[in-house]
């Protein structure tokens, strides 16, 4: 068998066109969301016969068996209208027989009734769920209720006219089971095929027999050979019927599959981000703060006004009795000086991820990296007893890590530890790069105490060795020897005793991180010359694969259970729609159901066409020479032609001019326009079928009497006069046309079939009431008083079939109203995730740059895989509030120090709101330490184009190059703006003492896992120390940076050289303001405040 393979990657387009049916549902855009479940199409070569839609099966197998399982188990609800249809077909025979009933009757009641009772209980086991549930009974049930109805049909012909039987007996009958087969049968094409073909079979060759030997001579054959091709047509065009509405049916619960694959898509798509969501918030925050963050921002995001508040909202608690912990990495000059800058952020990445882990481990809550300094806190947020024995213990191992990299480096590097227990207010302060982070005067003295410290020791203050109970040994720490704060807050220090216990202790808890990471290589960076495909790769390779299929398992098992779940589910309540009309209560959920288009409406309309096709083919075997039939042929086929091409183009865009294509769109769209176009098709074949039964006219006739009973000798063509029922089937085909209408309300329906049976019986009773009679005299003679006329059965008929019919357009509406409700399901679900991944993205650029958000959003790292960048045009500040700690007091006036914090939160919030202004954009904040508050330039990649992104950066001018840092000025002059504002309004005397350089930079992002974006090198070290440095009121710049914003205007006074620690004396500059830039210096920057125009 060859097989084509069909592929299409957007959902809408395969259920757009009807020749493709596959689709590849990306999850999410996000790379640690993205599953591209593909779905393929085969096309099976060996059944080209068939339709192409009928060939279409999902790949893998495993795929296209559980959407078997679904489509039967969908179809397994349509049972009970097939049980109903027979039901009614029983009660019909009971209702005629009982209306003139005769003793030879009898046997046919009997079984009628039997039939009844059978119909009964397996409608009401359909309708409970009551049918046995084992595989085997499952899949014999189809075949049991098939046969049922096959035995009903046939004991109807033989038994009710087994006196007189006619070539027409039951046809009617016959052929509306045929398409109620392939309506409600849970099986697949084939079967149903199979089943349709042998009960028609078996049907003409019993009536054929039958018929036959009523005859005396074979005059009469030539008539009835007719009669049964034409019985042959209408069961034919049932059957093309009923393969289209099984067609349509697995095309619509294909779409249903489809729908609900996206739905667990997306809902596993939900679950992955809320994990990752959370994970990323709790490696930045603790939990309380983050979800009390989050309630925060999606409260703010509903309400509909925004309300003017007095203060930002600042998340800050309180807690008692933590310890802190600071750890310092000693000799970390020269550590940079042995190792790349690259180099270095790798390593510290693989150290700091080791903390993280020795953090956890310990129970310690990591509170910031201050670039080569980490710290962390015990007993926050849940408090333990042993705090301060999990801090020490942190140290210990802290300090024994970093002996691992010593060996590796060849480096006097070493960890300088200090703990200490105290009372900490924890929170986030400002509104953007939220950090959390603590602060007090115990955090103060932590500080103090890792400063004060020795390296590789662990340095402990009074208050943590109170909170001991004798697990260490300690000796004296001498801590106000080396740090006058420590001295002058009379602070007793100790420095722990390390056994040779713990050490092995210690020892066993070894950097497995480091030393797996190849750290040596990583020092020396030697290359390798690896082959192409190494074992590790193609083993890596193969994984891959085991990892995908299991994978699809388990995405297989969880999408049978996510439509298992959904059909248990009660989806339409009866609270949301009119029990009689079944339209939705909510007024806005009707009308957008009414304007979901429907794919398949085409190939309703194909089936009028197809009805009016067969209804004239067997008319034209009863009776050929009847021109009418050929006029209302052309003329129907022409009228449905254009209605059908009008629904179609909608369906195949590419084949239809555009203005049809849009008019056919507005037809699906409107509901009113549907329900017009479905009239006026079954309007037009009503008419042709009403036409030829009206062209028919009773012929000159005499009747003679033989030894059979009455025979009539026609003057004429008789074909309508000794075949009426046939052309009461023709009312029977129409009913199934109109069954076959999708998109259009059960009440329409209805009125429609109303119309068909109205019509016909019309014609039966009054305009046909001769011909009948005559029918009936000439077929049963004396007997025809024993039985109901001919006109009222056929009348009756098609009556009892249009309830049925009418019953299964309500079933259906249900149907696809649920579908519909499911599809809003799958739909609210994306939009779901659409708001996740806003909540999701807005969180990772409020921690992290956008540019390095990008990198890490969605993307499941490991600890060794980071982002680094090199930049060699950056700008750098730092921004203190030197007065704000003679400001903090923790009194209970203050709330322990609370609302001097929420002062603290306003500034750096309105430092914050600045960088949204336009000509800030280029300015990335850092992070805040303290009340410092640390921005930089030049690190966005488009920061160093400034619109100049045409020209190379050799080629620019120096004015456009260091424009970046031209904004980071101004930006420091609109701190102090800002500030002096604030001041006013909240009668404070806040002073800002700025610090700027300029030069080259190491950004980076330490540990994947908890991730914490900086910035590093000589450029950052100097900015710092321009800012300690510093004068309250004054930002302080080195000559280098005096040199270039001269430029723009900035206006300075010579402070001197002064010393800086490490770096001997540098000649420093104050910026004071700037003058309105002149025409020759470049862009010209929004006017600010802090400006002054020129004095002419």
């Amino acid at each position: 068998m060859s097989l084509n393979r069909v592929h299409t990657t957007d959902t809408e387009q395969s259920a757009e066109y009807s020749v493709e049916y596959s689709a590849q549902f990306p999850s999410d855009s996000s790379n640690a969301a993205r599953r591209a479940r593909e779905v393929t199409v085969l096309q099976a070569s060996c059944c080209r016969c068939l339709p192409s839609a009928v060939r279409l099966t999902f790949t893998p197998e495993s795929l296209e068996r559980i959407y078997q399982n679904y489509f039967r188990r969908q179809r397994q609800e349509n049972l009970s209208m097939l049980g109903m249809f027979a039901a009614l077909f029983n009660s019909f025979i009971i209702i005629m027989c009982a209306v003139v009933y005769t003793g030879d009757k009898q046997a046919m009641v009997v079984v009628a009734a039997v039939g009844l009772v059978a119909d009964i209980v397996l409608y009401v086991l359909c309708l409970l769920q009551k049918l046995p549930s084992s595989p085997v009974w499952r899949g014999a049930v189809p075949y049991i209720l098939w046969l049922m109805i096959t035995v009903h049909v046939l004991s109807y012909m033989c038994l009710n006219y087994e006196r007189f039987p006619q070539a027409s007996d039951s046809v009617g009958w016959q052929a509306f089971f045929s398409f109620s087969c392939f309506l409600t049968l849970p099986l697949n094409l084939v079967p149903l095929l199979l089943l349709t073909a042998l009960s028609c079979g078996v049907h003409t060759l019993v009536l054929g027999v039958t018929v036959a030997q009523r005859f005396e001579d074979n005059l009469q054959g030539p008539m009835l050979v007719r009669q049964l091709l034409a019985n042959v047509m209408l069961y034919l065009g049932s059957a093309i019927v009923g393969v289209m509405s099984y067609y349509m049916a697995d095309r619509k619960y294909r779409t249903a599959f489809l729908e609900a694959r996206q739905s667990l898509e997306v809902k596993l798509t939900l679950e992955e981000q809320s994990t990752q969501q959370e994970d990323l918030l709790l490696s930045i925050l603790p939990k309380h703060i983050a979800d009390e963050m989050l309630q925060g921002m999606k409260n703010q995001a509903d309400q509909t006004e925004v309300q003017q508040q007095q203060f930002n909202t600042m998340y800050m608690y309180r807690h008692e009795n933590v310890s802190i912990l600071f750890a310092d990495i000693v000799g970390f000059t020269q550590l940079s000086s042995a190792c790349s800058a690259h180099e270095l952020v790798k390593l510290l990445n693989e150290l700091f991820a080791r903390f993280d882990k020795l953090a956890a481990q310990y129970h310690q809550l990591r509170i910031k990296i201050l670039g080569d300094c980490y710290y962390c806190i015990c007993g926050l947020p849940d408090f333990r007893e042993d705090h301060a024995v999990c801090s020490i213990m942190m140290g210990l191992a802290m300090v024994d890590a970093i002996s691992y990299v010593r060996e590796k480096t060849k480096t006097e590097v070493d960890m300088r530890v200090g703990v200490h227990t105290g009372t900490v207010l924890g929170g986030v302060l400002g509104q953007k790069r939220w950090q959390f982070d603590v602060w007090s005067t115990d955090v103060t003295v932590a500080n103090k105490m890792e400063s004060g410290g020795i390296p590789g020791r662990v340095h402990i203050s009074q208050t943590t060795k109170d909170s001991l109970h004798g697990e260490f040994e300690l000796e004296p720490g001498e801590g106000g020897e080396r740090c006058e704060y420590l001295l002058e807050k009379g602070i007793d220090t100790y420095l722990v005793q390390v056994s040779k216990e713990m050490t092995n202790g210690l020892s066993g808890n070894k950097p497995g991180t480091l030393s797996n990471r190849n750290s040596n290589q990583l020092i020396n960076t030697t290359s390798s010359n690896g082959s192409p495909a190494s074992p590790q790769s193609t083993s890596t390779e193969s994984k891959h694969e085991r990892k995908k299929m299991v994978e699809e398992q388990v995405i297989n098992r969880r999408l049978q259970q996510e439509l298992q779940e959904r059909e248990t589910q009660q989806i339409m309540k009866d609270d949301q729609i009119n029990r009689v009309s079944l339209r939705f209560v909510d007024g806005k959920l009707e009308e957008h159901y009414s304007s979901e288009k429907e794919k398949r409406s085409g190939a309703a309309f194909c089936c009028c066409f197809i009805v009016l096709f067969f209804i004239t083919a067997m008319e034209v075997f009863i009776d050929p020479e009847l021109a009418v039939n050929y006029v209302t042929l052309a003329i129907g086929e022409f009228l449905l032609l254009i209605l059908m091409v009008c629904s179609l183009a909608a369906i195949f865009p590419r084949m239809f001019s555009k203005r049809l294509v849009s008019f056919s769109l507005w037809i699906d769209r409107t509901r009113w326009a549907r329900n017009t176009w479905a009239m006026a098709a079954i309007f037009v074949l009503t008419m042709a079928v009403i036409a030829d039964m009206l062209s028919c006219v009773p012929p000159s006739f005499r009747v003679f009497n033989s030894s059979s009973g009455p025979v009539l000798e026609s003057f004429s063509e008789r074909g309508c006069v000794e075949n009426p029922k046939h052309y009461s089937f023709m009312a029977v085909m129409s009913l199934i046309a109109t069954a076959m209408l999708i998109q259009v309300s059960h009440l329409i329906k209805l009125g429609l079939m109303v119309l068909v049976v109205t019509a016909t019986g019309a014609v039966n009773i009054y305009s046909w009431r001769d011909i009948y009679d005559l029918y009936d005299y000439i077929q049963f003679a004396s007997y025809r008083s024993s039985i109901v006329p001919s006109k009222y059965l056929m009348t009756m008929m098609i009556i009892v079939m249009m309830i049925g019919f009418y019953f299964f357009a309500r079933h259906l509406e249900r149907q696809s109203r649920k579908l519909f409700l499911w599809k809003i399901g799958v739909r609210d679900q994306k939009e779901r995730v659409f708001e996740m991944r806003r909540w999701n993205e807005a969180l990772v650029t409020n921690m992290l740059p956008e540019h390095v958000a990008k990198h890490f959003l969605g993307s499941k790292k490991r600890d060794d895989e980071l982002y680094s960048q090199s930049y060699e045009e950056t700008g750098v500040m730092f921004a203190s509030i030197p007065n704000f700690s003679d400001f903090y007091t923790e009194e209970s006036i203050n709330n322990g120090g609370i609302e001097c914090l929420r002062i603290l939160n306003e500034i750096i919030s309105d430092f914050d709101s600045l960088l949204d202004r336009d000509e800030f954009r280029w300015i990335t904040k850092i992070k805040t330490i303290g009340s410092t508050y640390m921005a930089a330039s030049g690190l966005t990649p488009e920061s160093n184009t400034n619109g100049y992104s045409n020209r190379k950066p050799e080629d620019q001018s120096l004015m456009e190059r260091w424009q970046h840092l031209a904004d980071l000025a101004d930006f420091a002059l609109a701190m102090k703006v800002t500030l002096s504002n604030l001041n006013k309004q909240s009668f404070n005397n806040f002073m800002l003492r700025i610090g700027l350089n300029k030069g080259g930079v190491l950004a980076g992002v330490i540990g994947a896992r908890k991730p914490h974006y900086d910035i590093w090198g000589n450029t950052v070290n100097v900015a710092s120390r321009m800012e300690s440095t510093g004068v309250m009121g004054n930002i302080q710049v080195v000559e280098d940076c005096y040199d270039i914003l001269k430029e723009y205007g900035f206006r300075f006074i010579r402070r001197g050289p002064i010393f800086v620690k490490g770096k001997g004396e540098l000649l420093t500059f104050f910026m004071k303001g700037k003058d309105k830039p002149s025409s020759k210096c470049g862009p010209v920057t929004t006017a600010l405040p802090h400006q002054v125009g020129d004095i002419s």
